[in-house]
């Protein structure tokens, strides 16, 4: 009876990990019911937690295509599978982590990368894809207003230079 319940449970983790454009692996010994309902609202709609075995969790991962993660599953393991930005995950946890020293970050996996914990805090550093999308259009735009300015320029110093040699021609004919 085990068995098929196993499959199942490894089959929706392989299907979470191929589905997702990231994992993350943290480690909540400690945490009560509270905290972790309290960390998957605080990870939004985003992401996906949820406790696995370690041993159905390697199958899973294997399965997948993914490599590297067999380090990452020792202890309690839980993993949020991340569907939308990535670095809004990863603030969540980092912050939550911080409030909350019994959840540790151990690791990940991204675009079947796999991350270690500190670059999983690196990815969290990083700013929302709204500001970087907001930081480039600015960059763009900057950029064609001085494209503009110059080719303004360009037609406006031609006629002061007109003007001036006409200047320079009329006091020369006096």
């Amino acid at each position: 009876m085990a068995r098929p319940d196993k499959a199942t449970a490894v089959a929706e983790l392989k299907s979470e990990f191929e589905g997702s454009s990231a994992a993350v692996l943290t480690e909540y010994r400690g945490l009560t019911v509270a905290q972790l309902k309290q960390l998957r609202v605080s990870l939004g709609e985003n992401a996906k937690f949820a406790v696995a075995k370690n041993t159905l969790t390697k199958i899973a991962a294997t399965e997948a295509g993914l490599a590297g993660l067999d380090d990452l599953l020792t202890g309690p393991t839980a993993i949020a599978f991340v569907n939308g930005d990535v670095v809004e995950a990863a603030k969540g946890l980092r912050d939550f982590a911080k409030a909350n020293p019994l959840l540790v970050i151990k690791g990940g996996v991204l675009d079947g990368k796999t991350l270690d914990a500190a670059e999983i805090t690196k990815l969290a550093d990083l700013e929302s894809r709204e500001v970087l999308l907001a930081k480039l259009a600015g960059a763009i735009k900057a950029k064609q207003n001085a494209a503009a300015a110059m080719f303004n320029a360009l037609p406006t110093k031609m006629a002061q230079l007109a003007d001036a040699l006409r200047a320079k021609q009329d006091e020369a004919g006096e």
